[in-house]
């Protein structure tokens, strides 16, 4: 199959048939081979009932509907396990991004052999207080991920097939999907300016506190991915550099006590100088952050897919 469209959805009966229509219109004029998969994230209105409809009149449409409202990456990857196309779009269903997308985004990852390419909503039509914090946000998610997009929360992407077979998105890592392809291997990612539609039905799904939860994280998959299956790396070098610390400030005063002694001149405790204390405390948390590095590399090593790696091609295995 040419190409599988993915539609993630809650509550937005008012606009699905159009976009369904305004798809179908696209693709057919193409002549793809293709395949469009709505996912009900939990939806109390009748977006399922529309899709059921759908479903029933044409062939190229198949529907996921959740007991609950469990999330946009949990409908994406959902979504990824049953798409069968060479290219997968993703799309929301709001009917801001335009199907007219669809074809440049699909040549851009068939013939320039892009593995993502990502829309860049260049010009928005969002009010100031939601363009502001997004361009925040985009600035940091780059300089953090060293991938280089304008809009990482961008809903219109374009994937190899191999790409979302390789990944899992969960949590609220759907934004970071770009981030987690590359740690996959996938590292031919572009973006593309695409248009950025008025809302016409219905009100948005996300409020400033997306950003808040994009950054906690980006802190999330940064770590994950320099530092998953090696923690001993962040948590050990740490330990061990706070403990020196607190080891030589200990010698130190040692030392300082000693000499006042062989002189015979007067001190103090050593237990009455604040630096006793803090050089004690850099120690206590040094041993403490080995001791998480090496727990976490014992959890690493014992995971199931300790040893599970992308192969891209074999040759002569039998």
């Amino acid at each position: 199959m040419d190409l599988s469209i993915v539609v993630p959805l809650f509550n937005e009966d008012e606009s699905l048939k159009e976009l369904f229509e305004w798809i179908e219109r696209v693709v057919e004029a193409e002549h793809y081979e293709w395949e469009v998969i709505f996912i009900d994230d939990g939806s109390n209105d009748k977006s399922w009932e529309i899709i059921e409809e759908l479903a029933h009149s044409s062939k190229n449409v198949k529907g996921i509907k959740f007991q609950r409202n469990y999330g946009k990456s949990a409908a994406l990857h959902s979504a990824f396990q049953i798409s069968k196309g060479e290219v997968v779009i993703t799309m929301d269903a709001d009917m801001q991004d335009s199907p007219d997308e669809i074809p440049g985004l699909y040549k851009m990852v068939k013939e320039e052999n892009w593995d993502i390419v990502s829309g860049w909503k260049k010009k928005r039509y969002d009010p100031i207080s939601k363009t502001v914090p997004s361009k925040f946000f985009n600035w940091t998610a780059r300089k953090v991920t060293r991938i280089k997009l304008h809009d990482f929360n961008c809903g219109l992407k374009a994937y190899k097939g191999a790409v979302v077979k390789s990944i899992e998105v969960y949590g609220e890592m759907h934004r970071y999907i770009p981030v987690l392809a590359k740690q996959a291997g996938f590292s031919r990612i572009t973006e593309k300016i695409v248009q950025h539609r008025k809302r016409k039905y219905g009100i948005t799904k996300f409020g400033l506190e997306r950003f808040i939860n994009g950054f906690l994280d980006l802190l999330s998959i940064t770590f994950i991915t320099k530092f998953g299956k090696r923690p001993m790396h962040l948590f050990g070098t740490l330990g061990t550099l706070m403990f020196i610390v607190g080891f030589v400030a200990s010698i130190w005063l040692g030392t300082q006590k000693l000499i006042n002694l062989f002189n015979h001149i007067p001190s103090k405790l050593v237990t009455d100088s604040p630096y006793f204390y803090i050089a004690l405390t850099c120690m206590i948390i040094g041993t403490q952050l080995f001791l998480t590095g090496f727990i976490g590399e014992l959890m690493s090593r014992s995971s199931s897919d300790r040893n599970n790696y992308l192969i891209e091609s074999e040759l002569n295995i039998k």
